[in-house]
């Protein structure tokens, strides 16, 4: 698995690639692989090659976690190998004796860690470094101050926890605001899951077409009776120039040339106004 790790003969071997496995496959491997690393002492080389063995095996945890973060613009490499240290934090935290399954466990602990990463080194616009660490500093202080205090802190509580003026707390909340700039491409977090920009405005081509229809209004009306016609049938009654050259008794192609001639008429008179 791992190059100048040696392959202990009494654990179980992967003859085939990982994600050619089934689900069960993978659990019952999983399974078996972490009571063999309980009773290992870690930084063994076969403590190594076992906790590798796992990260491959569950490589699809990280791919799904990284895959809900496709909006954002960092590149997917990147995500992969923070999802992979969240795998691998997942590995040595996990107890596989209070029986819950390992992919309960992981999933969460690799979205936090890739969660963290935007948080730390992620950024919309560019940012002071002085306030990016601001920004850290204040939502631990927000988070311990919330659980001692109750309720959310006020500012004043959080620039005395952090000893900086109240100023400076409203600098870092701006710089918080930097950070997490939208995406169109993100839901839009209501009861319409669609992205935020199907809800946004878009040209509407009834408002452009309205000069046109008017101008029509007042054209039509001084076309001859024939004409008018031939409009309706064609375009209002949505008949063919077969059908229409049935109902008025003529060839199909007097039809279209009538029609050529008719249409051409009306668009000249549309762009000469």
């Amino acid at each position: 698995m791992t190059a100048g790790v040696p392959e202990p003969t009494d654990l179980p071997t992967i003859a085939c690639d990982p994600v050619t496995l089934d689900l069960l496959e993978v659990r019952a491997l999983t399974d078996v692989l972490f009571v063999r690393l309980r009773e290992l002492e870690e930084g063994t080389a076969e403590y190594s090659y076992v906790r590798n063995t796992l990260v491959e095996l569950n490589m699809s945890l990280v791919r799904a976690a990284v895959q809900r973060f496709a909006h954002h613009k960092e590149p997917v490499e990147d995500l992969m190998q923070v999802g992979v240290v969240g795998l691998i934090k997942a590995i040595n935290g996990f107890d596989n004796g209070r029986g819950v399954e390992f992919v309960t466990y992981a999933l969460p602990t690799v979205t936090g860690e890739i969660k963290r990463f935007f948080r730390d080194a992620s950024w919309s616009v560019h940012v002071p470094r002085r306030l990016q660490e601001l920004r850290l500093q204040l939502a631990r202080a927000d988070d311990a101050l919330e659980q001692e205090l109750g309720r959310e802190p006020t500012p004043a509580e959080l620039a005395d926890r952090l000893g900086v003026t109240e100023d400076e707390v409203a600098e870092g909340r701006i710089a918080a605001d930097a950070y997490t700039a939208g995406t169109l491409s993100a839901p839009a977090g209501d009861e319409d899951d669609g992205p935020l920009q199907r809800r946004l405005g878009a040209p509407d081509r009834d408002l452009e077409n309205i000069v046109d229809l008017t101008a029509l209004r007042q054209i039509l009306p001084r076309l001859p009776e024939s004409d008018r016609r031939l409009l309706r049938l064609r375009f209002v009654e949505d008949l063919t120039q077969a059908q229409i050259g049935e109902r008025i008794g003529c060839s199909q192609m007097h039809v279209s040339r009538l029609l050529s001639r008719v249409l051409s008429g009306l668009r000249e008179e549309l762009e000469g106004r």
